[in-house]
Formats: C-alpha cells, sequence, structure tokens
C-alpha cells in the first residue's frame, strides 16, 4: 500500500503531493500556502507541513546522537546529556535503536552505526545469557532488577524488526531470539493478551495485568508481521485490539488500564500514585489516542480478516480522548489522565500524548477523509511547535504543567525521541505496512525531496 487507505475529501492534507517552493514555503498545485515568518521576514513552513517535518526529524536525531553509551543508549537531560543517575534502560535503547534504524532507511548520515550500536547492545551487555530474554536496565556492574517486563521485549521486538529493514548486521538474529521469547514468555493464547512479567528465570508471571504493555506489544507485532510476512503476528495483533475495542466499548470508550491475572479491571489501581509514568491511575488520554491510530494499522493490515468495527472504534477512541482531554482546563494541551467519568486527575502535559495525536489525525483523515482530523492535526502541530519544540536545547520538553511551562513532576529530562521522531515521519506514510516497512524507494525519496 502507497497511498491512502480512502478517499481524501477533497482536501489536500500535508501528506500529499506537496513540493517545497521558495523560501520553504510549501506549494499546493498552483498556490502558495503560508507559513511561519521568522525575524529575518523570510517564509517557514508551517508546523506539520512536508518541510517543516523533515527539519525536525534532524534536529531530533542531532540531538540523541548523544545518547550513546558503551552499555546501549542513555537516558538524557534537558539539554541533552546522558544522565548518570539513570541506568542503561532496555526500553530507552530499543527505542533509540528503532529510531536510529529509520533514519538510516532515511539515509541520515551516522545512523547506521547508531543502530548497528544499538543491536549490539540488545545482543550483548542487556541480554541475559543464562536465562534468556532482556534485563529491564544495566550498569556496569551489571543488571538493574531483573524482572522481565513485556513493555521492554515488546521494544526488542520493534526494533529488531526496524533494524532488519535497515540491513543492520545481526538484527535478523535478534528479531528471531526476541519473537521466541515474546511468544513463548508473553503470548496468553486462552485470552488472546498478553503476560506483564516474570521474574528472571520465568519461574512465575506476575499477577498483574497492563494495557500499555499490550499496546506496544501491537505495534510491535504489527512491525514483526510485516518484516517476516509471518501472518500469524498480524492476527496476534488483531486479537489484542478486539479485546481492547470491546472493553472500551463498555465503558463509554474510556480504556481500562490495569486488570487482575484473570483479566478482571482494577479501576482504582494506583489511586494513591496518580501520576505513575507507567501506570497511572485512571483513564490516560494519549493511550486512547494511540490506540485508535494501532486500530487503523490492524484494519489495514488484516484487511477482511480483521476484526468487525475497528475503524468506528478509533473514531471513538479519539473522539473520547480530545473531549477528555484537550483544553478542558482552560488552558491548551492534552491533560495526562481524567477518572472514569472524564474529570481531570493529572493536569499536566506530557509530550508524548501530543505526538500521538498528530499522527492518529493524519491517519483518521486518510481513512475518514474528513477535514475536522487535517484540522486538528494542524491545531496541535501549532500547539506542539509553540510550547513543547525546545530550540534553545533540543529536542522537545517531555513534560509542562497546567500553564504549559516545563515541569519534571512525572518525566526528569528528555530521555528519547521515540515519540517525537515518528510525529515527525508517521503523518508522511500510509496506513499500514507501519514505519520502516512503510518506507519504500519511491517513498524515502520523497521524504528526502530526491
Amino acid at each position: 500500500m502507497t497511498g491512502p487507505l480512502r478517499g481524501d475529501g477533497g482536501v489536500v492534507p500535508p501528506w500529499r503531493g506537496e513540493a517545497t517552493g521558495p523560501a520553504g514555503a510549501v506549494v499546493r498545485g498552483d498556490r502558495r500556502v503560508p507559513g511561519r515568518r521568522c525575524d529575518d521576514d523570510a517564509v517557514q513552513p508551517a508546523p506539520g507541513d512536508r518541510a517543516y517535518l523533515a527539519a525536525e526529524r534532524s534536529r531530533l536525531l542531532r540531538f540523541a546522537e548523544a545518547s550513546q553509551h558503551p552499555l546501549g543508549f542513555a537516558w538524557l537531560d534537558d539539554r541533552g546529556r546522558p544522565d548518570p543517575s539513570h541506568p542503561v534502560e532496555l526500553w530507552i535503547t530499543c527505542r533509540m535503536t528503532h529510531v536510529f534504524a529509520l533514519a538510516a532507511l532515511l539515509g541520515h548520515d551516522g545512523a547506521a552505526a547508531l543502530a548497528g550500536h544499538g543491536v549490539r547492545a540488545l545482543s550483548g551487555p542487556l541480554r541475559d545469557g543464562e536465562h534468556g530474554g532482556w534485563f529491564p536496565a544495566v550498569t556496569g556492574a551489571g543488571p538493574v532488577g531483573t524482572a522481565k517486563a513485556a513493555y521492554g521485549h515488546a521494544f526488542v521486538v520493534l526494533a529488531a524488526s526496524s533494524a532488519v529493514v535497515a540491513g543492520i548486521p545481526g538484527a535478523g538474529e535478534l528479531l528471531v531470539a526476541a519473537l521466541e521469547v515474546s511468544s513463548r514468555r508473553f503470548w496468553d493464547e486462552s485470552p488472546g493478551m498478553v503476560l506483564q512479567e516474570w521474574d528472571r528465570a520465568w519461574g512465575r508471571p506476575d499477577g498483574y495485568r497492563g494495557i500499555n504493555a499490550a499496546m506496544h506489544t501491537v505495534e510491535a507485532y504489527l512491525a514483526a508481521g510485516d518484516v517476516t510476512g509471518d501472518r500469524l503476528w498480524h492476527e496476534r495483533a488483531g486479537r489484542i485490539c478486539a479485546r481492547v475495542t470491546a472493553w472500551a466499548a463498555e465503558n463509554d470508550r474510556r480504556i481500562r488500564e490495569h486488570f487482575d491475572a484473570s483479566w478482571r479491571p482494577l479501576p482504582e489501581y494506583n489511586a494513591d500514585r496518580p501520576a505513575d509514568p507507567f501506570r497511572p491511575y485512571g483513564a490516560t488520554v494519549g493511550h486512547g489516542l494511540e490506540w485508535a491510530r494501532l486500530l487503523l494499522a490492524v484494519e489495514a493490515t488484516l484487511g477482511g480478516a480483521a476484526p468487525s468495527g475497528l475503524v468506528p472504534a478509533a473514531v471513538a477512541l479519539a473522539e473520547r480522548a480530545v473531549a477528555d482531554g484537550w483544553a478542558v482546563d482552560g488552558a491548551p494541551g492534552f491533560i495526562y489522565t481524567t477518572d472514569w467519568d472524564g474529570v481531570p486527575v493529572v493536569r499536566q502535559r506530557m509530550h508524548w500524548v501530543v505526538a500521538e495525536a498528530v499522527n492518529t489525525a493524519a491517519h483518521l483523515h486518510r481513512v475518514t477523509g474528513e477535514p475536522r482530523w487535517q484540522e486538528a492535526y494542524r491545531r496541535w502541530w501549532a500547539y506542539a511547535d509553540r510550547y513543547l519544540v525546545d530550540r534553545r536545547h533540543g529536542s522537545w520538553h517531555h513534560e509542562l504543567d497546567p500553564a504549559n511551562r516545563p515541569s519534571a513532576t512525572v518525566w526528569s529530562g528528555k530521555p528519547d525521541v521515540y515519540h517525537a521522531f515518528q510525529a515527525t515521519l508517521l503523518p508522511l506514510l500510509p496506513v499500514a505496512p507501519v514505519l520502516s516497512c512503510g518506507l519504500t524507494v519511491d517513498r524515502v525519496a520523497q521524504l528526502r525531496g530526491d
């Protein structure tokens, strides 16, 4: 698939048929679209336009290069320096390997070497050579914690999948190993979902079940199915999505996040720790948006074999997230969480929510052709450009307070560029295949302006 999944509603969005005109303005047909003006009065591309996204990708990659660490990729602070208070995290190393593999496919200088470094780290210091699987984090002294979590292991699959497409040495072997562990240890066939966590020796799974890990497993399985050609991974992604959409439909389209071992919801989980970065209390606004995009991808991937109703469910999830989360407290931006009646709980603004919002808006516009999603795309990119993009120190502010000032109550520093980088790329790619496999030779040439 190389174009829109469905009609375009009679408007030309920023992800279709643009060229760059004089002074960086975007040309659509025979008319120029005004952009922003800088101090030197030069016309700049508007936030979210093709030229803007290309410049932002390059800027994010320059920031991210400093994360290279002998053991993987480091957690970066607000100024892009490795933060020694954090170990080398599995999820960060995977996500940065994935980003650099995508950058290598786009022809960015040095990106292939950085992706190769990530593959070697995932094949070496972060891998548990005794029991299999991957450690959650390491330092020079060895593992930091030994629990084996579905969240981190899903990102191993994603990183390896992208690295295979980019032709990174060792990526194929890494992907085979990651899929074997995912299938053997985390996939739970009866409910069609994933287990959350094991001890190091895989003796007993933890009793908690979480939707966050399931969501990133869908992302990983879509990529793995695209890369390997094995439809099993796509079908498993579809089964997970079917369960999640059914649960959301029973809960006014607010996604339950936390469950016990029998997949019974735990609605008050972490009520005493509502701002937990990985397991917050209540409904997570950004996950409604992220799940919406994944539902569209599963529908496009499986076609007639997809679970029924994924597109309307995606629209409903996005609508609920926007109604509950966007500017609901009088200031622009998406709040982090709500209670089960949609009342704001944590009002901080997370950068990743806006990144997922623009991706979802772009793909909803492709699928439905409704102009409202193009308008939302422009609105949310304008917000990101004004409040989140840090042109002084690089990358994006990862967290803002309710007044849209940088804060660090949930997240410190700027750990990685995964969400922001994908926001500069996904709007320009087809709904399926996802990411790396969507970067065909012709499409890469278009993105690079060749």
